[in-house]
């Protein structure tokens, strides 16, 4: 089997497809990886195709103990303090001589849900059903960094995880496939549900004009009373920024001892603050006093106290003061909202 691969995808759906021939799979907040164990080695790629091996020499210590000829597909993750962290994902890339020092402090593991060839066979075209008993037996001596991904469908399963996994351990979702289901590279022949929570988040900054909002710049407080950038909402819709921009107003700096109190945020925003692995240009957006409420659906992925992705904004909240909003994310329980 030839590389880079790509792997099959799913397509987002608002609720999860249920039926006797379909199965259930948690979806895991990681990297997206195939495994090719060689005669020659191990080699990581990511879903772009892009080559993941030197980061990860935990896992790939792991994966040389398993027969050559195997490609697996997974999901590689850290979890640390019972929860998983993206961020010390992100860390392996940028670790630098400091690479073996952060994989011994925060571990990664390998959680498997495909089997695509098996000892130099492929098995693309097998059923799911039949990929998923080969892949149980090969782990069943296999490292503990080589983890096997529950599967089920009982749709009672499927909630708990829902309900409790998500906010607990930030398991983002949940993934559907079909049990007689080939595997097909690029195609998103599976489904995926995000779990999504409703909560509130400070307006400090909006990109677009004051009057008429792009999209809005969102904040918390932490325990010290700062103000912390959290994330930004997708593009707002034309009633949305007529809304909004009737309610935002300019920052009003306060004089004091010392100098002026500026924005707690730097102008433009810098561009690591996105959370993402291609860093985009810095942002300039306008700085806004930071006196408005608003209601928000997120997912449950977040990194360095930030919502990894964009979240939607559903209205204002004029009836909620500021210091009501919960505080920085992790550090309130219950800091998610509600599912």
């Amino acid at each position: 089997m030839g590389r880079p691969l790509t792997p099959m995808l799913a397509a987002p759906v608002d609720e999860v497809p249920e039926g006797p021939d379909i199965t259930h799979e948690p979806k895991w907040d990681g990297w997206r990886a195939i495994a090719f164990r060689g005669d020659d080695g191990v080699y990581l790629q990511s879903r772009a195709g892009r080559n993941l091996t030197t980061y990860f020499p935990d896992v790939t210590r792991a994966i040389r103990s398993l027969p050559t000829g195997v490609v697996l597909d997974g999901e590689l993750i850290v979890w640390e303090r019972g929860r998983l962290n993206f961020a010390q994902l992100q860390r392996r890339v940028t670790a630098g001589r400091g690479l073996l020092r952060v994989a011994r402090e925060c571990p990664a593991h390998y959680v498997l849900f495909d089997l695509l060839a098996d000892g130099g066979e492929v098995i693309l075209d097998l059923p799911l059903s039949q990929r998923r008993a080969r892949l149980e037996r090969l782990l069943v001596d296999a490292p503990p960094q080589l983890a096997l991904t529950p599967q089920t469908t009982d749709m009672r399963q499927v909630s708990d995880w829902l309900l409790h996994w998500t906010v607990a351990t930030g398991i983002e979702g949940v993934v559907s496939k079909r049990l007689g289901g080939r595997y097909e590279p690029g195609r998103r022949g599976w489904w995926k549900y995000r779990t999504q929570i409703t909560t509130e988040a400070i307006v400090g900054g909006v990109t677009g004009n004051l009057r008429g909002p792009d999209t809005l710049l969102l904040g918390r407080y932490d325990r010290r009373g700062r103000l912390r950038y959290t994330g930004r909402t997708h593009p707002l819709g034309a009633d949305q920024r007529a809304e909004l921009g009737g309610m935002l107003s300019p920052l009003r700096p306060l004089q004091r001892r010392g100098g002026t109190v500026v924005h707690p945020w730097p102008q433009p925003l810098p561009a690591s603050w996105s959370g993402q692995l291609d860093r985009p240009e810095p942002l300039p957006y306008v700085q806004v006093e930071p006196a408005v409420v608003v209601e928000i659906e997120a997912d449950v992925a977040f990194e360095h106290q930030r919502w990894r992705h964009r979240v939607r904004y559903i209205r204002t909240r004029p009836d909620v003061s500021t210091y009501d909003v919960p505080l920085l994310l992790g550090e309130e329980e219950g800091y998610f909202g509600e599912p």
